[in-house]
C-alpha cells in the first residue's frame, strides 16, 4: 500500500513537471532597455517575451511593407500577435522618439 502511494505521488509529480516544462522553456529574460521596433534586427526582435524568430521576421516584414510604425499598438496588425502576445510586448517596445523619426529640429 505504501509503495503504491510513492509510486502515485511519483507519476504525479514526473505528470506535473512535463506540464511545466513547455512554460519554463519558452521563459527568456526580459530586455535590458525598451526595444524600438522601428530600428530593431530579427535577433533584438526575437529577444522581446512570446517573440521567435519567425515572428520577428513577420514584425520587419511589416515595418518594410508599412514604413515605420507610429504606435506600438501597430503590432496587433502583424499576424502572430494577438492582445495576449501584445499585452506581454508592450512594456518592452517602443517607436522610438517622434520627433527625430519626422526629422524634426531643435
Amino acid at each position: 500500500m505504501k509503495l503504491r502511494r510513492i509510486a502515485a505521488a511519483a507519476l504525479a509529480f514526473v505528470f506535473a513537471l512535463g506540464l511545466a516544462a513547455p512554460a519554463l522553456a519558452d521563459a527568456k529574460p526580459a530586455p535590458a532597455a525598451k526595444v524600438n521596433i522601428n530600428q530593431a534586427t530579427v535577433q533584438q526582435l526575437a529577444t522581446l517575451p512570446g517573440v521567435g524568430e519567425k515572428l520577428a521576421g513577420r514584425i520587419l516584414e511589416q515595418r518594410t511593407k508599412q514604413g515605420s510604425f507610429k504606435t506600438v499598438q501597430e503590432l496587433l496588425n502583424v499576424k502572430g500577435i494577438g492582445d495576449k502576445n501584445f499585452e506581454r510586448l508592450e512594456p518592452f517596445v517602443t517607436v522610438g522618439d517622434p520627433a527625430a523619426r519626422a526629422g524634426g529640429s531643435r
